[in-house]
């Protein structure tokens, strides 16, 4: 059995600081895991992967003694238990607006009884041959928060059963609500839903999460699942900050 401590932190009220990427290259989801991230989240939402590449992807990072993690396409049936197939022991569902929503992220998230997910788990044979016995309970459900839709019917979606916690999209979310964030009020509204959300999931005894910000801030205002960097930023500014030490 593999424990997903990544999972177990977050479960005992501590923080999980990840890495998101979305290169396609296995490499670099290697260089994160190894760098110390509790959890890397291939972005296949956002990113450029082919499923071999995930598949490699997956096995380095776990390798590597971090917890594979992914953001789906779409929140749909075959597209999670495919990315679940290739080794992923969390997913982060994207777009989920409504009650029916995360009932069908989690109904193709867990084997029977729990869920319906289909049995053919090709990309994982690393885990040992007895991965459908112990894989549900390891299993982490995020559903994105990332619309006006959404932040309204927070609470019943955070109560459907199968859902481990949430990952508040930020961006997407002042987008949908209309807001112009250089506005003192409309800033304010935004952090007013972010704080509905981070409730609702309290109330229902979910973990809260959210995608990037200031990663201290946000521990203090009590997430768990978090991603205060991806591979892209983290090469992008790491390679500035060098040039800006070495050209006067």
């Amino acid at each position: 059995m593999v424990i997903n401590t990544a999972r177990k932190q977050m479960l005992d009220s501590k923080p999980a600081l990840g890495a998101a990427c979305g290169n396609g290259s296995p490499l670099t989801a290697q260089l994160l895991a190894l760098a110390g991230f509790d959890y890397v989240m291939i972005d296949d939402q956002h990113g450029l992967w082919d499923p071999t590449a995930i598949v490699a992807a997956f096995q380095t990072i776990q390798l590597a003694g971090s917890i594979p993690m992914a953001r789906v396409r779409k929140n749909d049936f075959a597209t999670i238990g495919a990315m679940l197939d290739r080794g992923a022991m969390g997913i982060v569902a994207p777009l989920v607006n409504s009650v029916a929503d995360a009932e069908a992220a989690a109904y193709a998230m867990r084997y029977p009884p729990r869920g319906g997910r289909s049995f053919g788990p090709y990309g994982c044979r690393h885990y040992g041959p007895d991965y459908a016995d112990w894989i549900d309970d390891q299993l982490f459900l995020a559903v994105q928060i990332e619309s006006k839709e959404a932040v309204e019917h927070v609470d019943a979606i955070m109560a459907v059963d199968g859902i481990d916690g949430c990952w508040i999209g930020p961006n997407d979310l002042g987008r949908s609500m209309g807001l112009d964030l250089t506005q003192a009020a409309d800033a304010e509204a935004h952090q007013a839903a972010i704080a509905r959300t981070l409730e609702a999931c309290k109330a229902a005894g979910k973990v809260p999460g959210i995608a990037f910000g200031p990663t201290q801030e946000l521990i203090e205002q009590g997430f768990l699942f978090l991603t205060p960097g991806s591979a892209e930023g983290l090469i992008s500014e790491g390679s500035r900050q060098l040039l800006q030490t070495l050209r006067p």
